[in-house]
């Protein structure tokens, strides 16, 4: 099989490449770049070495079309939507990790992405790859929405209690925290050294664009569910997210009980690890890997239930899930090419 991979310059289009790189079932990787096709990808990324067959190459639609079978966008905003339907009308499947296709409603993605989105057609038929809990869905994708990093900690998190109707549906808030990674490559005042070291910042308060992206499938799951309290904050690390997210209990429930069901939840589930009750995963025991790392507790004092869940942002946040999802699309073994355990210390 051969993959293309767009805006492979990016955080997450190298860390496609890296992990294709040792997939079983991919033979060639080609990449593509509007700013700086001619190029190497060794020039700006040293650390996959030089391999003249990673050449930046003008992104021509025909030509990808042409050769590859699936194509990767790992572009900014706006790109994937005009782009993407071009390979598709062609009979080439699309994985897009950015966000042009994630939100079925227009005028939610407007308003929040401050830009014109996709056209219908495509919006409706694009499916939303939050893995665990879409295969069956992604098994047919011709078009697939990749979930943005807060999002996938969340829902992951979120998804047991909610599907099984456990918490008070106007009670949700979620506390999260991300490296600077998750920014982008792209050089910003916020993003600068001597701005984050050392710092603890909260940003896009009541206004972050994955609000309604997580909403979307929570309200999938229970159409009772209200709008969520939803807040992130840049801490001075590279990679990971931590998501800690607080409901309301409609009942007691014995902590031994949350834990069974998680682990019932996602028994079918390799990448999600679920701890024993009274322990709590750090971001650093996911770095690297396409693992997300879960602990839950109940507060019999407050009636709330706390659940931690942490990844690697641009891994199970971004490419990881890209390539699992692009192994359910293909009928392969779900772990093909990932199963690398996180890096510690």
């Amino acid at each position: 099989m051969n993959i293309a991979i767009i805006g492979a310059t990016g955080y997450g289009g190298v860390e496609v490449l890296r992990f294709l790189q040792h997939h079983p079932y991919v033979t060639n990787c080609f990449v593509y770049s509007s700013s700086q096709d001619g190029t190497l990808l060794s020039d700006s990324f040293p650390h996959i070495g030089e391999k003249d067959d990673w050449l930046l190459q003008k992104i021509d639609i025909e030509q990808i079309a042409s050769t590859c079978d699936v194509v990767f966008f790992a572009t900014p905003p706006g790109v994937s939507s005009e782009l993407a339907p071009l390979l598709i009308e062609r009979g080439v499947k699309v994985i897009d990790l950015s966000g042009d296709f994630r939100l079925k409603d227009r005028t939610v993605y407007e308003k929040w992405y401050k830009r014109r989105t996709a056209q219908p057609i495509y919006l409706q038929q694009a499916i939303y790859g939050l893995t665990e809990w879409n295969r069956e869905q992604i098994k047919n994708a011709e078009l697939l929405s990749n979930p943005g990093c807060y999002p996938t900690a969340t829902l992951l998190g979120l998804a047991p209690l909610v599907r099984n109707r456990l918490v008070e549906e106007d009670s949700i808030i979620v506390d999260a925290k991300s490296g600077v990674s998750g920014a982008g490559r792209q050089a910003s005042l916020n993003t600068h050294f001597s701005e984050v070291n050392e710092n603890l910042k909260i940003y896009k308060v009541n206004a972050h664009q994955h609000i309604p992206e997580i909403e979307q499938m929570l309200t999938d799951w229970n159409e009772h569910i209200r709008p969520i309290t939803f807040s992130t904050h840049l801490v001075p690390m590279t990679r990971g997210i931590m998501a800690t997210i607080y409901a309301k209990a409609k009942n007691d429930v014995p902590v031994n009980h949350l834990i069974d069901l998680y682990k019932t939840s996602y028994a079918s589930s390799p990448f999600v690890r679920i701890r024993k009750a009274g322990q709590f995963p750090a971001t650093k025991e996911v770095y690297g890997s396409n693992y997300c790392d879960i602990g839950v507790t109940y507060d019999e004092r407050t009636g709330r239930i706390t659940v931690v869940s942490v990844i690697d942002n641009l891994v199970k946040g971004a490419a990881g899930q890209a390539i699992q999802n692009l192994n359910v699309m293909m009928g392969w073994d779900e772990t093909s090419g990932l199963l690398f355990a996180p890096m510690y210390p």
